[in-house]
């Protein structure tokens, strides 16, 4: 029987191997940190704290102004310094909290926020999710919360926690797995258990197999949570693409996971959940791989959101070189490339990329030449190269026909095209305005 898995999809070089055995260690931040009160889907977060106010780590600073939205909390003990706009890794400015940290680090009492699991309401423990800010931690931020509150209930039967971590570079899920697999399950178990028919997936790419070996003897004799391997393949951790390998069942741009019955939480996020409703801690802290040929040292730290981008490359050492070609937040498939360091860890960071050299920058796009590769890579089941035309030439009407709003932005096209094309930001730009001109 074949690995888990889905049509299309592309095989590029990972790059796991500079970080994947760096354990986790902490990184207490020195300097100020900022919070932008929008880190997450939907609407941004209010302050509830002003300029002079003392904070401790953990304390709600800016609470959640609707049911989509997420608190955000103090990863430093310290003063408010100011609130204002502030650059972030999107490359906006979006109003912040400014904490001048002081380096104490002297936290909030969490066990007042604790109760005994068996104690606890399924209400009980989603208002303690939502109370802690947690958010999809894989980079998408939706409110998770709000994932845990769908129409129908009755109809969630598979919660799968994606462990696939298919972005190339990235190791901070892997770690997770390695070092911390009992909060993990626990985590696992207090989602499923907020539903009356559920069972859990944890799914794992097959080039992981210490992972898939700790969690499989963990879980064993446990009735309602398996251990998948699923083939490595990006973007194998891609929402409808991991639902589909674990599953068989499809969904489309106008569904969501749980009009199939199904719920995906990211690693980090499952550990969240865990330390918010075990331990009583609120989302302050994530993983952050620090990577690339262009840092002296690679590593995966826990770090303090608000933490400062140059203060985490420092602490690797720095940069190997005078001028590094890239930087991105995220992975090199998906993420974001940088303009300045100047910009705090959010609560979807995952990772730091720092590159020696810049390997697409001299490539010219020419002409398509029909060769169909995009259209065998692309795990939306979608004609690239055809709705690149349609947005190119502004035909929206087609671009919709052929749809477009299937793409989910993955750049497997891109990646496998010998004319070099944008495929994936031609066709995200006119996604982009699609999605404007329904909100109108």
């Amino acid at each position: 029987m074949g690995l888990l898995s889905f049509v299309g999809g592309i095989h590029p070089y990972d790059g796991k191997e500079l970080s994947k055995d760096k354990k986790i260690t902490e990184y207490l931040p020195k300097g100020d940190c900022v919070y932008p009160l929008s880190q997450h889907i939907g609407a941004p977060a209010t302050p509830i704290v002003k300029k002079g106010d003392r904070v401790l780590v953990g304390q709600k600073i800016a609470e959640a102004s609707g049911f989509v939205s997420a608190n955000v909390h103090s990863g430093v003990s310290g003063t408010v310094k100011t609130i204002e706009p502030r650059m972030t890794v999107s490359g906006t400015k979006v109003n912040s909290i400014i904490i001048e940290n002081d380096g104490l680090f002297e936290e909030m009492d969490f066990s007042a926020n604790v109760k005994p699991l068996d104690q606890l309401y399924r209400e009980d423990v989603k208002d303690m999710i939502k109370e802690a800010g947690i958010v999809g931690m894989g980079g998408a931020g939706f409110p998770t919360h709000v994932k845990l509150s769908p129409k129908n209930e009755d109809a969630i039967d598979t919660i799968i926690v994606n462990g696939a971590e298919c972005e190339p570079y990235l190791t901070s899920d892997y770690r997770r797995m390695i070092e911390t697999p009992n909060k993990i399950v626990a985590g696992l178990q207090i989602v499923i258990n907020l539903f009356d028919n559920a069972k859990g997936i944890i799914a794992i790419e097959d080039n992981k197999q210490d992972a898939i070996k700790v969690l499989t003897e963990l879980t064993e004799g446990m009735d309602n949570i398996t251990v998948n391997a699923v083939k490595t393949k990006y973007p194998q951790g891609a929402e409808r693409q991991l639902i589909f390998a674990n599953t068989k069942r499809e969904i489309n741009s106008s569904m969501l996971p749980a009009d199939a019955g199904c719920i995906v939480h990211n690693i980090d996020t499952i550990v969240a959940i865990y330390n918010a409703v075990v331990e009583g801690r609120p989302l302050y802290e994530r993983i952050v791989t620090v990577t690339g040929d262009a840092v002296n040292e690679c590593a995966n730290y826990r770090v303090r959101i608000g933490t400062n981008i140059q203060e985490l490359i420092d602490a690797v050492g720095g940069f190997n070189i005078e001028d590094p070609a890239k930087i991105i937040s995220g992975g090199p498939m998906m993420g974001k490339a940088l303009f300045t360091l100047d910009a705090p860890i959010v609560k979807g960071s995952s990772a730091l990329l720092c590159f020696r050299e810049d390997v697409v920058a001299d490539l010219e796009p020419s002409n398509c030449i029909r060769c169909g590769r995009c259209v065998d890579v692309c795990p939306g089941r979608v004609m690239p190269n055809h709705l690149a035309d349609a947005a190119e030439h502004g035909d929206i009407d087609e671009f919709l026909k052929c749809d477009g709003m299937e793409c989910c932005e993955c750049g497997c096209c891109s990646y496998v095209c010998p004319a070099k094309r944008h495929l994936t930001q031609i066709i995200a730009g006119t996604r982009k305005q699609v999605l404007a001109n329904r909100k109108k």
